[in-house]
């Protein structure tokens, strides 16, 4: 009966490893579709010639219901044309200067996810071993964790004014 019971388990552990290597399982497959992914479309229109219909471009917006988004936007009272990039916000203009001030990478966000993807598959090894769905991500940057009270009170040991903070329950 041992072997049996030790081969199931070889079994099901190999199962679980061929599985997708994801650090996050936020589904939660119960919960059905979410209302507000779905945006109805305006009615389709008659073409004045179906001789000049245009060609067909993958990414283009719908002839008929061409800013979906900015129609829900004003239908719910909201100003559709904040949707459209305007750079940064005044209100934020002094702190883009400061971040920038020692100048900018290029491309940060590349480096940044390549540094991510090594260190997850540093940390997380046995991450992809799984039975049941469970999310890794705490256990992964467990390390790498700020802890905003121990800050606080580095900063006010070197003398640095600090703003006040809740009590410690």
């Amino acid at each position: 009966m041992r072997p049996a019971s030790s081969l199931i388990l070889i079994l099901a552990l190999g199962l679980t490893a061929c599985g997708e290597v994801k650090l996050r399982d936020l589904s939660d497959p119960a919960a059905g579709p979410e209302e507000f992914d779905i945006i109805p479309n305006k009615p389709l229109e008659t073409p004045d010639s179906f001789t000049t219909l245009p060609t067909p471009t993958p990414g283009q917006a719908n002839l008929s219901d061409a800013t979906p988004k900015k129609d829900a936007i004003a239908a719910l009272g909201g100003r559709p044309a904040l949707l459209d990039a305007q750079g940064v916000a005044r209100s934020d203009s002094a702190l883009v200067a400061s971040a920038s001030r020692y100048g900018v990478t290029p491309n940060i966000r590349e480096k940044t996810a390549a540094e991510d993807a090594k260190f997850r598959k540093q940390r997380g090894r046995f991450s992809n071993i799984r039975l049941f769905r469970t999310d890794r991500y705490g256990s992964v940057y467990k390390r790498e964790k700020l802890d905003a009270r121990d800050a606080l009170l580095k900063a006010r040991r070197t003398g640095r004014i600090t703003p006040t903070v809740p009590p410690v329950n």
